[in-house]
């Protein structure tokens, strides 16, 4: 049994209203709910991921359904609740593009893909709409995918300043995991030369008998 705050119930409620998902023709990647939001002046939301195999349907539009039926008896079961469906995609940009939605977003940096750090560069008229009202918006996209994502004035955006700025980060993080493949190799090391020690022991004290 799910509460009607646990993103199941979106799960739920879709494969009842969707007769793809059902059928397993379309499937739900990921959800992301914030159905109790922080703040009082933002309404509860959803971002839900969708995919499909069959190349002849489109998982988006058919969970919307025409002129938006699915999805509104989802909306009306979860009292008005805002609800974004968008394409899954295996490429990290695109999917990060698509989970900003309604926003439009120009382009998609993958600053550091270890560390899933990204930055979205969008016009200016864009900003609020890709953050969202006290950041839900891109706060729910960064949760659905995965990434942490920085919301950036295209315009004002500093190219080689940021390259440099992660490239630094990388170097160091690399340095530091080099000194510490060095430690645990000196600690493995002195292990080795202990138990080596310890069998020449051994081997001493049955001889002496």
């Amino acid at each position: 049994m799910c509460t009607r705050a646990d993103a199941g119930l979106v799960v739920y409620l879709f494969a009842n209203e969707v007769p793809e998902i059902e059928d397993e023709v379309v499937r739900i990647v990921a959800v992301a709910r914030e159905a109790n939001p922080p703040s009082r002046y933002v309404g509860p939301r959803t971002k839900i991921a969708v995919d499909t195999l069959d190349r002849d349907v489109d998982p988006v539009g058919a969970c919307i359904g025409a002129r938006g039926s699915r999805i509104q008896v989802v909306v009306n079961e979860l009292r008005g609740e805002k609800i974004d469906v968008i394409r899954w995609s295996p490429d990290p940009a695109t999917y990060i593009a698509n989970a900003l939605s309604p926003a439009r977003v120009d382009e998609v940096r993958l600053m550091d893909p270890e560390s899933r750090q990204t930055h979205v560069l969008v016009a200016e008229d864009q900003l609020s709409l890709a953050i969202g009202k006290e950041g839900q918006n891109v706060r729910l996209a960064a949760r659905l995918t995965g990434w942490k994502i920085d919301i950036k004035d295209k315009a004002k955006y500093d190219f080689a300043g940021e390259d440099a700025k992660f490239a630094a980060v990388r170097t160091k993080y690399q340095s530091e995991e080099s000194e510490e493949d060095d430690l645990e190799y000196e600690e493995e090391f002195e292990d080795e030369n202990q138990e080596e020690l310890e069998e020449e022991d051994s081997f001493d004290n049955n001889d002496d008998e």
